[in-house]
């Protein structure tokens, strides 16, 4: 067991805490029944008699949550959990679940572009000259003869959404119908799998009921959870998850400097409430002094790569705002003449779940790439979307013109950074 965890880690560069989750996963599975007709109770006894922090499956199959803060590395450590299982259980078959499309598409290009800088699978000999079958939401219906292929690992990338709603007029989501290729839906060839395992990222959003009905119904063999916050918030109280085997928190990785530590900027003897008459003029200074500190880091950025002569990283800021109109506003005062001489008027986006067809696909293809130094983007205005599963190295301003009133919501805005 110790030889293949240190191969798959050595391979894929993986950090303690990614290490330490894929040691306790081939812990497990040497003790778990991973099949159909599974003794869940015995299950969960196994399990509470090794981790203190579990209670509970809380599914109908096995599964297992993993809880890493944010900016750890939760994709890189399900590609570690695939290659384990597939090397020493034989699993060909897993399912990755998304919960939003910035999420899915970000997953999509992470397990299926090799030439992706951060394709999870590089160094993995099997997956070289035989790479997995990546099957989306949008080519599932067209795969033929690729489900006769008994030798080749397939991984599903689906966002929640393609699976747990039903389609105007009470027809099933098209994934739970009949498909001509299959001779049943591709939901139940999926189901019908004797070794699906199923990898949720981000799964504080699958504990709604039709998110857990829906996911019982796909009957894996095992499921993985990864999230940076394992609990559920219902008002002001927070419900942790009862199927924790290991836990990462924010103010560790910290500590240990997998991600930044956050500085809080002020003004000295500022007084906000002279401004509660108004509101934009309240964030037009927050945002102007983001800028500020936004030039500086990028003064210092370029005096550290010259001085060093490594490449050159580009800063950008995110702006939380406080809804669709909000963002709206915020986005036609940096376009303005009178926001630093209109020098930020084509180097700003707006994302938001409003955003629809073209606009919306231009603004994920611009976020996907923001590393990239040619990427002209400083700017990013958001609401409500990106506060998970959208992680980068350059970002080094975050301007929260709203209040954070859940834990997860605080968590996850300081992650990005």
């Amino acid at each position: 067991m110790s030889s293949s965890i240190n191969a798959i880690s050595n391979r894929l560069s993986l950090r303690t805490p990614q290490r330490e989750s894929l040691e306790i996963l081939a812990n497990l599975i040497k003790e778990l029944d991973l099949s159909k007709d599974v003794d869940l109770d015995a299950g969960m006894k196994t399990v509470a008699s090794l981790f203190p922090t579990f209670r509970e499956f809380e599914r109908s199959f096995p599964s297992l949550c993993f809880a890493l803060a944010t900016g750890v590395g939760k994709t890189r450590l399900m590609g570690a959990f695939i290659v384990y299982l597939m090397r020493e259980k034989g699993v060909k078959n897993f399912f990755i679940l998304a919960p939003n499309l910035t999420i899915y598409n970000k997953l999509m290009e992470d397990f299926g572009e090799p030439s992706n800088l951060k394709y999870v699978f590089k160094g993995i000999s099997e997956f070289v000259s035989n790479p997995p079958a990546i099957v989306t939401g949008e080519n599932y219906q067209y795969q033929g003869g690729l489900f006769n292929d008994k030798d080749g690992v397939h991984i599903n990338v689906f966002n929640i959404s393609k699976i747990n709603a039903d389609t105007r007029g009470g027809k099933k989501p098209k994934i739970k119908r009949l498909s001509e290729y299959l001779g049943e839906s591709y939901f139940e060839y999926l189901s019908n799998l004797d070794d699906l395992v199923i990898l949720m990222d981000e799964s504080h959003h699958y504990r709604a009921d039709r998110g857990m009905e829906v996911i019982n119904e796909l009957n894996p063999i095992l499921g993985l959870e990864l999230t940076a916050t394992p609990q559920i918030e219902k008002g002001a109280k927070h419900i942790k998850f009862k199927n924790v085997v290991y836990e990462y928190s924010l103010s560790k990785a910290i500590t240990d400097g997998y991600v930044k530590e956050p500085t809080v900027a002020t003004r000295k003897n500022f007084d906000a409430t002279q401004y509660k008459d108004d509101p934009s003029r309240l964030d037009q200074i927050k945002i102007e002094d983001g800028v500020r500190l936004h030039e500086d880091t990028k003064v210092a950025l370029d005096v550290y790569a010259r001085d060093t002569r490594t490449q050159r990283v580009k800063p950008f800021i995110l702006i939380v705002a406080k809804d669709t109109d909000h963002a709206r506003e915020i986005k036609n005062l940096i376009q303005s003449d009178s926001f630093f001489n209109g020098r930020y008027a084509d180097k700003v986006i707006e994302v938001h779940s409003k955003q629809k067809g073209e606009e919306k696909d231009e603004n994920i293809a611009e976020l996907i790439s923001l590393e990239d130094p040619s990427n002209i983007t400083e700017i990013v205005i958001h609401v409500n979307m990106l506060k998970e599963g959208w992680d980068v190295t350059n970002l080094y301003t975050i301007v929260p013109l709203r209040t954070a009133a859940s834990m997860t919501l605080r968590e996850q805005t300081i992650g990005r950074g």
